[in-house]
């Protein structure tokens, strides 16, 4: 079978290949590698440029939307000010304007000064620190050569970071577990430095240099000295973001990890070393001398042929690549085996399972019932009826229930808003002005899809996400009401961008500056009056009237990438008129033959997102959880099927937002389910999405099949045959839901509600080459899921 690697996203480019530090428990310097002695100390420009356009090309190749890159080492700072300025300098002008940056630094702080930080601000660096905790903690192990202590310098470089000019720059400290160091007193040193994130690390150790464990510790020291930490962090409310713990809450819900050392996301780093060699994982160098070597370069290799290396393939394979023993493991899909380097074993490779088994096996299930026991978080209160609830479980939904839906959506984005600006700014002032003299013009802002969007991408710390957006939303907020005032705005991609309204077109990077009069705004030389003609640079937002609804094509605010497909480019006249006659095709057809979804989408739905075409013959569209109101999709080119991928992908965007207010099923329940129409098991969560969106698919095909009740031809057949293999799919998943035994009380109603609904269409008669089809279809699609998912733990309906 041939192997499609996942893209690489994460790429650790290493700029000096020294160190400051003694650190003894360094997996680069004092561990199995020793390839740092013939690496150059600096990497040079040809290497800086050569990694650059290797990046570039990958993200083009892929489409990528935001890539991360961590200056490391060594001690990436020895580099110097000048090195690392060319460095992100080379990587921002490769990238393409479409594609985020997310660049980061990570050093041991000793060398830090204010230089340093103003550089990183003007050059938009995150900077991660590592400190193993108080004095004595970090003393143990991050000492100079001489013996003495780095500790003051690290704190003194923390403390810089949180100054307010500099504290937008403070990434988090990272913290190498040492169980003879007090675990509380380590966590409380590291909270105190009010860090936006806490990473704590397992040493570096494989099953021929086992990990340290003192006699009398037990078993399990690291779980025992990490269970500690959790403890407190959760009876202080979690008072910063925790990555291991998080991800162990996450993946314990079949979610994604934050860390490569947990979970079973394929793995998508790859570290460029001073000489431009393209390795694997850095923790590699703990097994064995030449171990993350994959003999690729940046100046002869693509990063396609380094995701081809066997190390790279099998670090990508999932359940796969993992031991026996680690397949059968009931915590397997939470721990993933571990990291990588962990599982290494002479004679054996890494065909083992972690030389910490027994402490994540013990870490990992006493999270596990922790969280299941009465300790569960209160739900956010309900928002809709018990009417309103089995309304939308017909798969349908009224105009006054999807507005009930919409203005909570509003108030959770309101408190997201509050939550990004964390403290007075100019912009913020703007925002609570406008709330008290014009909240119509406020609210307008406020419930395009993509300000919730941007709001938790700035709460995630995820890559494109800035402070810049709560200027553009005042800013366009100020421009709808007219109100009188000056904003800083960013510019993104060439262009000053002002939600729902449009973008102005200035070329460059920066920040460009906004006056807003009563009747108008002026920015980097465009004025735009009202409706009056403008420069040609000015780029207003599209709007396509139709009976009953009026609806946005947003093809121009940078956040509207937040769907799984990447979004298109602005659409030129062509374009436009294709997707302005299609629309209304495809609105006519609704009314005629989904007329219970019409009032819904009429309240619901502002805003579609044109997407870059899929593969040849593939119909593609999204709907994100965090964009209410908005869906993606690539125009097909049938415009009925375009009616189809609105009413379907509406359905997750009515689900997405009842879930964010009622309880419909059980949480810690992780197992994996049987999704009939996907290849993939699916979580609790995944497959009531599915089902219901599959419900506005089934109705879809069964109206179509009325329409061509007795026709033969290619249209008639096809119908009773789409329509025979929906509603059998659909079917099946409301059985399992049903019996899953993980619903709450809600969410059986709400299923069966579903299963109500559906009922009627279970009755149309299709003929029997329909229903052979469909059964076919099914067999094959369960022959698929089994071949890729033989070891998964899955439940049915049957």
């Amino acid at each position: 079978m041939t192997h499609h690697p996942v893209p690489f996203r994460q790429f650790v480019l290493k700029v000096h290949s020294r160190c400051d530090l003694a650190c003894d428990h360094c997996y680069v310097y004092e561990h199995a590698d020793t390839s740092w002695r013939g690496r150059p100390r600096a990497a040079s420009d040809e290497v800086l440029a050569g990694t650059a356009e290797r990046i570039a090309e990958h993200v083009a190749a892929h489409r990528l939307r935001a890539v991360h890159v961590v200056l490391h080492g060594g001690e990436p700072l020895l580099a110097g000010p000048v090195r690392l300025r060319r460095a992100a300098e080379l990587l921002r002008a490769a990238l393409p304007e479409d594609c985020a940056l997310d660049l980061r630094i990570h050093t041991n702080g000793v060398l830090l000064s204010r230089e340093f930080c103003e550089l990183f601000d003007e050059l938009d660096v995150k900077v991660g620190i590592s400190l193993d905790g108080d004095r004595v903690a970090n003393d143990r192990h991050r000492r100079f050569a001489d013996g003495r202590s780095s500790h003051a310098k690290v704190l003194a470089a923390v403390e810089l970071l949180r100054l307010p000019e500099f504290r937008h720059l403070y990434a988090g400290l990272l913290c190498t577990i040492d169980v003879e160091n007090d675990p509380l007193a380590v966590y409380e040193a590291l909270v105190a430095l009010d860090p936006p994130r806490i990473d704590f690390l397992l040493p570096h150790a494989t099953w021929d240099v086992p990990p340290k464990r003192p006699d009398g510790a037990g078993p399990t020291p690291y779980a025992d000295w990490l269970l500690a930490v959790h403890d407190r962090w959760t009876e202080q409310g979690r008072p910063v973001p925790v990555r291991g713990f998080e991800s162990i809450h996450r993946t314990l819900r079949g979610r994604s990890s934050l860390t490569e050392s947990l979970g079973l996301d394929p793995a998508d780093l790859v570290v460029i070393e001073t000489d431009g060699s393209l390795e694997q994982a850095d923790s590699l160098k703990t097994a064995y001398d030449g171990a993350p070597a994959t003999g690729f370069d940046v100046f002869a290799h693509t990063l396609d042929e380094v995701a081809l290396h066997p190390g790279m393939m099998e670090r990508q394979s999932g359940l796969a690549g993992l031991s026996a023993q680690c397949r059968a493991c009931p915590v397997v899909r939470s721990c993933g085996g571990g990291l990588y380097a962990h599982r290494y074993r002479s004679g054996g490779g890494f065909d083992n399972p972690s030389v910490f088994c027994g402490d994540l096996m013990k870490l990992i299930t006493t999270v596990r019932d922790s969280a299941a026991t009465p300790a569960r978080e209160a739900a956010p209160p309900a928002v809709l009826t018990e009417e309103q609830l089995l309304e939308l479980a017909s798969g349908h939904g009224g105009g006054q229930t999807v507005r009930t839906l919409a203005a909570a959506q509003l108030g959770l984005t309101r408190r997201l808003l509050a939550a990004v600006a964390a403290g007075p700014s100019q912009a913020w002032g703007v925002l609570a002005e406008l709330d008290g003299r014009a909240p119509g013009a406020l609210d307008a802002v406020l419930t395009h899809p993509y300000a919730r969007s941007w709001a938790v991408r700035c709460l995630q710390g995820e890559p494109g996400a800035d402070l810049g957006g709560l200027a553009e939303l005042a800013a366009a907020a100020a421009v709808r009401a007219g109100l009188p005032v000056e904003l800083v705005l960013p510019v993104r991609g060439g262009a000053v961008h002002l939600p729902t309204l449009g973008r102005v077109l200035t070329g460059g990077s920066g920040e460009a500056r906004l006056t807003v009069t009563a009747d108008g705004f002026t920015v980097a030389g465009v004025r735009v009056r009202g409706d009056a003609p403008a420069d040609g640079r000015w780029q207003p937002v599209r709007r396509i009237g139709l009976p009953g609804w009026t609806v946005t094509l947003e093809d121009t605010d940078p956040q509207r990438d937040s769907h799984q497909w990447p979004a298109a480019d602005r659409l030129t006249d062509p374009e436009l008129t294709a997707w302005t006659a299609d629309l209304r095709a495809a609105w006519a057809l609704l009314g005629r033959e989904l007329p219970g979804h019409v009032p819904g989408i009429t309240a619901g739905l502002s805003t579609v997102t044109p997407l870059r075409p899929g593969p040849a013959g593939r119909d593609i569209s999204a709907a994100a959880r965090q964009a209410f109101g908005a869906v993606g999709i690539a125009r097909p080119a049938d415009p009925a099927i375009l009616a189809l991928l609105i009413a379907h992908e509406f359905q997750h965007v009515k689900l997405g937002a009842v879930l964010d207010f009622h309880d419909l099923y059980d949480p810690a329940d992780d197992r994996l389910y049987y999704a009939p129409w996907r290849p993939d098991p699916r979580p609790l969560e995944g497959l009531l999405q599915g089902t219901y969106a599959h419900l506005a698919v089934t109705e879809f095909w069964g109206a179509r099949a009325r329409t061509y009740d007795g026709a033969g031809g290619a249209a008639g057949t096809r119908a009773r045959l789409q329509l025979a293999t929906w509603r059998a799919h659909t079917a099946e998943a409301v059985r399992t839901l049903i019996g899953s035994g993980s619903l709450t009380d809600g969410g059986l109603r709400f299923a069966l509600g579903m299963r109500a609904a559906l009922t009627p269409w279970l009755d149309v008669p299709v003929g029997a080459d329909a229903e052979a089809g469909a059964r076919h279809a099914a067999a094959e699609n369960l022959a698929r899921w089994r071949a890729r998912s033989p070891e998964a733990v899955v439940a049915t309906g049957h």
